[in-house]
């Protein structure tokens, strides 16, 4: 009661539902005057003349769009504002009663510039007709004009719907539209009052308003509509793009078979959590196995799915049954072993790389130097649950595989599995905890013999009293004159080594305090060979000369009194670069370079210890035969050694690991020679 005291009743208005003009009602949105005045002093006549003489030319008859030769109408071309006009209606008001009527349409009036093109089209005729040339030796050359004859190919249904809905289809059909010559009465004219009488509805009683007698509840439902998203106003989204929300609507055999559609590979217990709760899995795997085949105790989706018969490749035109062949053999493959090579699957199926590729990126992943490994590991636990569809699917695989060797002729050892226990046993899985303790072990025995080579050193050295290179832990160490030509020496401080030169103590007789100084030396071992792995992980190809910077740059950050202040000469660096696995590689610069000797000595590091450690191997062996290389020439070599092409992506990350690019060549890191001015 008091909401209603605050806002009060002012006025009740009966409403008439009119429906004598509901189906032929218009609403036009013009947005200018569709006249021209040509008696107005603002209208430029000789203008207006112009524009009739370039769109009509100089000839008029019935075809003419300015039959007074002269600019004297505008034409409006019509576009609908909205799909959806249920919602609009036409309203008059009189004597108090507001009478609506529904808009049969609402259409927006917008300027046709056609004239424009019209005017074009008569410029170029007129300028085609005063080519200079002789009209009988044009004559002559189109007669002996070579024709090429074509046959159009059957049109099929999708290419028909993608013709008529293209935009040059519309626009092709609106230009054959005939013009429709209407009459316009004004707003005082009689007619208009006579049509005007129809806005009002002609029966006032309320059985002629059936629309308008309804309950309070069916008139609240009316004003405010449930929340129903229209399906002409949902956006417009691929065919194949569900949410779960709308999947979930669907039987559950459409569901799983649009599932594995998207998936193409899926293990059962992922399948059963998209699925709703609840769902029986007896159910799920009576309708999964109408659309998917059991390959290695996963499900990959059948290839008939997939390409429909009638169908063909979006890459060769190849029709769906070579397709669905083809790729029933590279899943036969996986069901024999985890591992497939393309270079087979195409010589036995006699498909294009794009199609080859296709089967094998919906199964599995391609590991470099390997080939292409199954997408999922073995599926034990369905194996162990379900026995009876496991022995079901092995017998579908049987028929499968007699189709496959009558078509493809396939010999035996195409036909022989190169791993049987990968379908009955799941791969060798080793913990992390397994990996140290193998790794402490190995430790140990390393440790172990190095301990025993070091005393066996020691009692050799002892016993031996020449001043020749003392081998320890496999570095040589000895005294180094400091001179000019090794820059990589750095003066000896007294507070920090107290005589010591590399770490240790210059006199030559004293073996006991080389002993003694060990420790050190195997720390500053340890340090510099810890900078050089960390450097190379980097960098992977570096010249000497940049090495050395880049090492000076490392001991200008250590703090005062670190050991690497001792001194490293530039025979100890490259001997501790080539012990750590790197090697020197040799690259024929020009004769003409002007590189210095430390910026021609090269080294890379030959392992690193990833997937990619044999193509950077090939790559440093081209270098070291050409100073600079094509791309084209590296990527077509890697592709000769290993049979497949690799990737944009893989093949800069190998190039960028150790090549700089200049001039459309590439070239090593740090060998790349600077124009001279």
């Amino acid at each position: 009661m008091a909401n209603e005291e605050d806002d009060p009743i002012i006025q009740e208005i009966d409403v008439y539902l009119a429906k004598s003009l509901s189906e032929k009602l218009y609403l036009f949105q013009v947005e200018l005057e569709m006249a021209i005045d040509t008696l107005n002093p603002n209208y430029c006549r000789s203008k207006g003349e112009q524009i009739a003489l370039n769109v009509d030319g100089t000839c008029a008859d019935e075809m003419s769009t300015y039959s007074s030769k002269m600019m004297d109408k505008q034409a409006f071309c019509s576009s609908q504002t909205t799909s959806n006009i249920s919602r609009y209606a036409a309203a008059i008001y009189r004597k108090g009663e507001l009478h609506l009527t529904p808009l049969h349409g609402i259409l927006q009036m917008r300027p046709s510039f056609t004239y424009l093109d019209k005017a074009d089209a008569k410029y170029r005729e007129r300028e085609a007709a005063n080519e200079p040339g002789d009209s009988s030796q044009d004559e002559a050359e189109e007669d002996v004009k070579q024709i090429t004859v074509r046959f159009s190919r059957p049109e099929s249904e999708q290419a028909r719907q993608r013709r008529v809905q293209s935009y040059e289809f519309l626009q092709k059909r609106q230009a054959e539209e005939h013009w429709v010559h209407l009459h316009y009465y004004g707003l005082r004219d009689s007619r208009s009052e006579h049509e005007r009488q129809y806005l009002f509805s002609q029966d006032h009683s309320m059985a002629g308003n059936t629309e308008l007698i309804k309950s309070p509840s069916e008139y609240l439902m009316m004003l405010v509509p449930p929340s129903i998203e229209d399906e002409k106003d949902k956006p417009v989204a691929p065919s194949n793009v569900f949410s779960m929300a709308q999947l979930r609507t669907l039987p559950l055999a459409d569901q799983i078979k649009i599932l594995m559609k998207n998936v193409k590979v899926i293990a059962f217990a992922n399948l059963m959590s998209l699925l709703a709760s609840g769902t029986d899995p007896t159910a799920v795997l009576r309708c999964i196995q109408q659309v998917a085949l059991l390959v290695q105790g996963n499900w990959v989706v059948k290839s008939d799915v997939l390409y429909p018969k009638d169908t063909s490749s979006p890459h060769s035109g190849v029709p769906a049954e070579v397709l669905c062949r083809g790729r029933d053999f590279v899943m036969w493959k996986f069901t024999q072993d985890r591992w497939v090579v393309r270079k087979e699957v195409a010589t036995v199926t006699k498909l294009g790389p794009e199609d080859v590729k296709d089967f094998l990126e919906h199964m599995s992943f391609l590991r470099i130097n390997r080939g292409w490994e199954f997408k999922l590991r073995y599926d034990d636990d369905f194996v162990r649950k379900h026995p009876d569809v496991v022995q079901r699917q092995q017998m579908l695989w049987m028929g499968i595989q007699a189709k496959l060797e009558k078509v493809y002729n396939l010999a035996k050892e195409h036909m022989a599995p190169k791993k049987q226990a990968a379908q009955t046993a799941p791969a060798l899985l080793v913990s992390g905890e397994q990996r140290v303790n193998l790794a402490k072990a190995k430790v140990r025995q390393t440790y172990g013999q190095l301990e025993q080579d070091f005393q066996k050193r020691k009692a050799e050295g002892k016993a031996n009293e020449a001043t020749c290179p003392v081998d320890i832990l496999g570095v040589r160490i000895k005294e180094e004159p400091l001179s000019d030509e090794e820059p990589m020496d750095t003066s000896i401080c007294d507070g920090l080594n107290n005589g010591l030169v590399n770490g240790i103590h210059s006199e030559e007789n004293s073996m006991d305090s080389i002993s003694c100084h060990l420790p050190v030396q195997e720390r500053v071992t340890q340090e510099l060979r810890a900078f050089l792995v960390a450097t190379f992980k980097k960098q992977y190809v570096l010249t000497l000369n940049e090495l050395k910077r880049l090492f000076n740059l490392h001991v200008a950050s250590l703090p005062p009194g670190n050991l690497l202040f001792s001194g490293i000469s530039d025979k100890m660096l490259q001997d501790m670069v080539l012990d750590m696995g790197c090697k020197q590689i040799t690259v024929p610069f020009p004769p003409q370079t002007t590189a210095l000797p430390d910026e021609q000595k090269v080294f890379a590091l030959w392992e690193a210890g990833d997937v990619y450690d044999q193509h950077r191997q090939i790559l440093l062996e081209i270098f070291s035969k050409n100073y600079r290389v094509r791309r084209n020439v590296i990527q077509n070599r890697l592709a000769r050694e290993y049979g497949e092409d690799l990737d944009k992506q893989e093949m800069d990350k190998i190039l960028k690991d150790c090549c700089v690019s200049q001039g459309g060549m590439w070239y090593l890191k740090g060998t790349v020679q600077q124009p001279t001015s």
